[in-house]
């Protein structure tokens, strides 16, 4: 399971925007009230680093969302939104998983309804990161070197 230092939300947002949590993606998942398709990924996104199940369930679409719903034990390392329209988001998070880095690759589609933005669904792929891959921060490092987390770090 991941653990949040709630001292760092007040620093930045988990959703990689450079506002504390407070200032950002906190306001949308208390209230659900996401400006646009991609404020909707952002919170999204910190809901699924702060384990947050109901959140998620509460803005995917009724006519996707799953009866049986589980979050994994993964530790989330990063989001980059890649191109956002009105209705869709295309993103890379990487997360940690088990011993592995992982890289998920997501085209999001998007429907305001109701006046509530709400996950449909996505085309995604799911790749390793290696050992040497560069880091997917941008640090330039190795991914041994900089955000692979240390053993009895997670």
């Amino acid at each position: 399971m991941t653990f949040i230092d709630s001292r760092s939300l007040s620093k930045f947002c988990p959703c990689g925007l450079q506002q504390s949590y407070a200032d950002c993606c906190q306001p949308i998942i208390e209230n659900d009230r996401a400006s646009s398709a991609e404020m909707l990924m952002r919170s999204r996104y910190t809901a699924f680093v702060m384990q947050d199940a109901a959140y998620l369930l509460n803005t995917w679409h009724e006519s996707t969302r799953p009866d049986d719903f589980k979050l994994g034990a993964s530790q989330w390392l990063g989001l980059h939104i890649l191109s956002s329209t009105f209705d869709t988001v295309r993103f890379e998070a990487a997360f940690y998983t088990g011993s592995k880095g992982m890289l998920l690759k997501e085209n999001s589609r998007f429907v305001f309804k109701n006046q509530h933005w709400r996950y449909v669904d996505g085309d995604c792929t799911v790749e390793s990161i290696g050992r040497n891959a560069v880091c997917f921060c941008g640090s330039g490092r190795k991914f041994k070197q900089c955000c692979k987390p240390r053993k009895g770090a997670v």
